[in-house]
């Protein structure tokens, strides 16, 4: 598959898309986010794929949607095509989603960033949800994750100001996972791919599955839900790997069953 706006590489068992619109930091036009959900599809359903990064140039993670695209909507026409639905495909993704995020992380770029499940930030990165001042509100997400993350009174911060922040004070808040240094962000973010990946698959889904439902359920629901995960643990190879070895004292050799 040949794409124009992303670029498409498999390392090991991880799966990397990296936004690529340079002359346009990377700025999220439609054509991108077709590109970046059927890449992400392939990934998903492609077995010796275990963990997907989403990541873009040292200068621009991406730098918030394309708003060439947006400028002389209305109302009407934004509802009539369901404008920003095909937003909406990176919430299906049952695989570790690992962002790697140097340089702007702007709007949409923040938004996705915050769909991921693991966001690297390297030392250059700076967040911000800036929509206000361009006359709308976030509409990917942005209002709904930032608030998960980083609390209500924060978001409300970052949101009714637009401010910027850089990646110590996103890590401070609990935007980001961690920070590298930007030389090294990609080695960084690959060695937590790597671990990430090396588990044992249907594991890694379900512990995903669990810390998601805390967002989407009351906690009794949550707990409920992580019960029923764990015991479907019991009945995979994995499970009987995983023990033994620890038992054994080696490392592990997860098939994925």
């Amino acid at each position: 598959m040949i794409y124009e706006n992303i670029l498409v590489d498999v390392k090991s068992h991880v799966g990397i898309i990296t936004f690529n619109r340079p002359q346009a930091l990377n700025a999220l036009n439609n054509q991108l986010v077709d590109e970046m959900n059927l890449a992400l599809q392939q990934f998903e359903t492609d077995d010796a794929i275990h963990v997907i990064m989403l990541t873009g140039s040292e200068k621009a993670f991406a730098a918030g949607a394309d708003i060439r695209e947006m400028k002389d909507k209305t109302s009407a026409q934004a509802q009539a095509e369901s404008f920003l639905s095909n937003w909406d495909y990176i919430n299906s993704i049952t695989k570790p989603l690992v962002a790697a995020v140097s340089g702007f992380a702007l709007g949409g770029g923040c938004e996705f960033a915050l769909a991921c499940d693991v966001i690297i930030a390297g030392e250059n990165a700076k967040f911000a949800l800036p929509e206000t001042g361009l006359g709308i509100i976030p509409g990917g997400g942005g209002t709904q994750r930032l608030a998960r993350a980083v609390g209500k009174v924060r978001a409300m911060d970052m949101i009714l100001t637009g401010r910027m922040i850089d990646a110590a004070e996103a890590l401070s808040l609990g935007l980001v996972s961690r920070v590298a240094p930007t030389a090294t962000l990609m080695q960084e973010a690959l060695a937590v791919a790597n671990k990430i990946a090396a588990l044992s698959l249907p594991v890694a889904r379900a512990a995903k599955r669990a810390v998601k439902a805390t967002q989407e359920m009351p906690l009794s629901e949550g707990l409920k839900l992580e019960r029923e995960l764990i015991y479907t643990c019991f009945d995979l190879e994995d499970q009987k790997e995983g023990m033994n070895a620890f038992l054994e004292k080696r490392k592990p050799v997860f098939k994925g069953r």
